[in-house]
């Protein structure tokens, strides 16, 4: 009788013969084949168009032609780039009468897949530290509250959360108990938010300017106010609740 080692030796080379049988005698192997893959996906996200078309879906469901609208792209771009994305499954559709809308595939892994990203290029790329000294740091030079800090603070009750993404946005989905106030709408709406109170304001992600323009606004008049680390898509794709709009 073969020895365990023997059999699972057998089993796969097995394996390896029926997967170079399935690619018609290919010379690829399987690793090969799962890294050329792998190298599709990464091709998909090479280019800032298509990150930023993941950033809006990363909200929630859009049309292609609000996805168009939101990122500054003529309807025939956006269409090619979120082809790109779909052939990579990291997204996918579905028919609403004459729309097509678009949504990740995998909300979380694919979040979290651009979250790696970005800290490569903060660890490694100059250019993307310069960025970050320049404007995002001269905005926000305090550091930012955590996903765990905001939840104590919450169960507390000891602050108010402020979404400054669109309203549109902010219905799709946000953290529990938040207030939307438009970065474009927060000077004539500053009555809204409570005196004397803690103000964690929050937008679409890591790189949103909208949260550290509100956060450089608020602190000019004298309110008490941090940034999230990171933003709504971030938040849910932690496991943390959210709500959304009736």
């Amino acid at each position: 009788m073969a020895c365990a080692p023997c059999l699972a030796s057998v089993t796969f080379n097995y394996s390896a013969e029926c997967f170079i049988e399935n690619k018609c005698m290919s010379s690829i192997g399987p690793k090969q084949a799962i890294f050329a893959s792998l190298a599709e996906v990464a091709q998909a996200l090479g280019h800032a168009h298509r990150l930023e078309l993941l950033e809006h879906l990363a909200q929630g469901e859009r049309s292609v032609e609000g996805l168009s609208a939101r990122a500054g792209l003529n309807f025939a771009n956006a269409s090619r780039h979120l082809q790109i994305l779909r052939r990579a499954r990291l997204v996918e559709t579905r028919r609403d009468g004459k729309h097509v809308l678009y949504r990740l595939a995998g909300d979380a892994l694919v979040v979290e897949l651009v979250q790696a990203l970005g800290r490569v290029g903060e660890r490694n790329l100059a250019e993307v530290n310069r960025v970050m000294t320049d404007y995002f740091h001269a905005r926000d030079a305090l550091e930012a509250i955590s996903r765990e800090d905001l939840v104590t603070r919450l169960h507390d009750g000891l602050v108010t959360v402020l979404d400054v993404r669109p309203e549109d946005e902010f219905a799709l989905g946000h953290l529990p108990g938040a207030l939307n106030i438009p970065l474009a709408e927060l000077e004539r709406r500053l009555a809204e938010l409570p005196a004397n109170r803690e103000v964690i304001a929050y937008c679409r992600g890591p790189y949103c300017v909208l949260s550290f323009e509100a956060v450089a606004a608020l602190r000019s008049r004298g309110y008490l106010v941090h940034r999230l680390e990171d933003g709504y898509p971030e938040w849910k794709a932690a496991g943390l609740p959210v709500e959304a709009a009736a």
